[in-house]
């Protein structure tokens, strides 16, 4: 397997343009030092042997030993990268969710409620690591899951959550209110919730805007949603002799001022999703409001690898010695 090659001295490279000069060098040296003789025949002077041939071998191993450590020189060595994340401020996070039976509308495909399960699944996932917990609310409020690190927990409850665990209507003072209550002794550096709705507030004995001024108390900034599409709806509207719903088009009320009211007081952000994929983008953008911050620390090791090419180099220069003073000692 290759490493991952470094070098702590990448300037020494440079001196490889020495190599070029010493080739001319020698080229030229080897002009100078060679005699002329002129002779009627070469006859009685021929020989077989390559020994004179293979002279410049002996220059070639010199500038090996010479590549070899300027290579050295530039201290070859290997890098082990270690990581290690911290995070630095946490967020805890309360999404508060409507379960009235206008949750079942149409307008969003299956429905505002599978539309909102699917999205709000998609959210949590792309914080691993923020608290998060779940409120339900409709005619009265509870908490589905207190604040935590484990998200296998909380998207197993987020898929639990459907309509008729709870009184029909829409108490959203009363879900504000849960949420703050699992909020305001969090020691968390932000702590925020999600509030979302589709209609307006007609039940509970706690008024949003209460519900608003005690999220503000406790410094718990408020992301209001909501949701239906603008104009009717395919909503439930009665029951068949079955159970199930009957449905019908009705007209999708949503009290905009108050969530905005909310959001407004508590430093949040109103939005409106009037379809799935605008319920996608809200979620998107929150996740980017809201970054936890992460302080990555990274550990370098290094390890040199120049003494093999130091070795190498001897090598070379004591083949050259050996061959120079044995095989071509008669023709030096």
């Amino acid at each position: 397997m290759l490493e991952n090659i470094s070098f702590a001295n990448p300037d020494f490279f440079w001196l490889f343009l020495l190599l070029p000069l010493a080739i001319l060098w020698y080229i030229f040296k080897n002009k100078e030092e060679t005699a002329a003789l002129r002779i009627s025949t070469l006859q009685g002077f021929r020989h077989n042997s390559l020994l004179p041939k293979l002279k410049p071998a002996l220059f070639l191993l010199r500038l090996l030993a010479l590549s070899a450590i300027i290579v050295a020189m530039a201290r070859p060595q290997t890098e082990d990268i270690s990581t290690r994340t911290k995070t630095t401020k946490g967020i805890d996070i309360v999404m508060a969710i409507d379960v009235s039976s206008s949750m079942l509308a149409r307008d969003l495909k299956p429905n505002r409620l599978s539309a909102l399960k699917k999205v709000a699944s998609d959210f949590i996932k792309k914080r691993p690591n923020d608290r998060i917990g779940l409120v339900v609310y409709a005619g009265e409020s509870y908490t589905k899951t207190p604040i935590t690190t484990d998200k296998g927990i909380v998207l197993n409850a987020l898929r639990d959550i459907s309509y008729g665990q709870l009184e029909d209507g829409t108490a959203i003072g009363m879900g504000l209110a849960t949420s703050v209550n699992r909020l305001k002794e969090s020691k968390a550096k932000s702590k925020i919730i999600i509030l979302l709705t589709d209609g307006v507030n007609n039940s509970g004995f706690i008024e949003p805007q209460t519900a608003a001024d005690l999220a503000t108390e406790y410094g718990i900034k408020t992301y209001t949603i909501g949701l239906g599409t603008n104009g009717n709806a395919l909503t439930p509207i009665n029951y068949n002799a079955d159970g199930s719903f009957r449905y019908g088009m009705r007209q999708v009320e949503i009290d905009e001022e108050l969530l905005e009211s909310i959001a407004e007081v508590t430093g949040g952000k109103y939005f409106r999703a009037t379809n799935n994929e605008t319920l996608e983008e809200i979620y998107d953008e929150i996740n980017k409001l809201e970054k936890t911050e992460i302080e990555e620390f990274k550990y370098y090791r290094y390890e040199e690898k120049f003494r093999p090419w130091v070795l190498l180099a001897g090598v070379f220069l004591l083949l050259e010695w050996v061959l120079r003073n044995t095989l071509f000692r008669s023709f030096i």
